[in-house]
């Protein structure tokens, strides 16, 4: 498989404000960084303490800054949460397209299944995957949050898909089977996570994985 190289045209397109700040004017890159590390104190809140516990004066806490500052950046937790938003799914995207698939894609062609699948699931483990379950759970039931999140995550998804499509050529025509795929690992993994505390059972997650990897391999060698 040929390395994916095209990740930063599609971080550049798809999400602006938050690509490199190289070029910019000293204070426009200094406020922008601000606000990059707020949003990052934001994702360790959800992280920690989930959505009850995002508010804008633990995030500013967190962030070392002043209400004055914060307000500055986010007037209000509905801003926040907005931004928020759209840096999760930042941040899933560059994982996906720097990370997941360039591996993936440089993996010999016995064992790509089986990296793909371990790449995700480390992925679903990590601080970002964890506040987007966080903000997507809490967009169940609160409709102000959903009005903002529901439509981003159509739009990632869409994203999601078109870029493995080009990534994974080997799949040719097939390209709802690759969804199936994804989408049902994806399915596997987060019930796989949220069953460990109750289970402590590390070896009935690896069995689930393992039967996971093999109706992955059952999909792509169907025709």
């Amino acid at each position: 498989m040929k390395p994916f190289d095209h990740s930063s045209a599609v971080l550049a397109k798809e999400f602006p404000l938050f690509v490199s700040k190289e070029g910019l004017p000293w204070q426009q890159r200094k406020s922008s960084l601000t606000r990059e590390a707020i949003l990052e104190s934001a994702i360790d809140v959800l992280f920690d303490g989930g959505y009850a516990a995002l508010s804008t004066n633990e995030v500013a806490r967190r962030a070392r800054l002043s209400r004055g500052a914060m307000h500055h950046h986010f007037a209000s937790r509905t801003e926040l949460v907005l931004s928020l938003t759209e840096y999760v799914f930042y941040k899933r995207m560059r994982y996906f397209l720097d990370d997941y698939l360039s591996q993936v894609r440089e993996s010999d062609e016995g064992d790509w299944l089986a990296i793909a699948e371990e790449l995700h699931w480390q992925s679903v483990k990590g601080r970002e995957y964890t506040a987007y379950l966080h903000l997507a759970v809490a967009a169940r039931s609160d409709s102000e949050l959903a009005a903002v999140f529901d439509p981003a995550q159509r739009h990632f998804q869409e994203i999601w898909h078109r870029e493995m499509r080009k990534a994974f050529s080997n799949w040719g025509e097939r390209a709802d089977k690759l969804r199936i795929a994804s989408e049902f690992a994806e399915a596997v993994h987060i019930g796989t996570l949220l069953k460990l505390p109750a289970t402590e059972s590390h070896e009935r997650s690896a069995a689930l994985r393992a039967m996971l990897l093999k109706t992955l391999r059952d999909l792509y060698g169907s025709g």
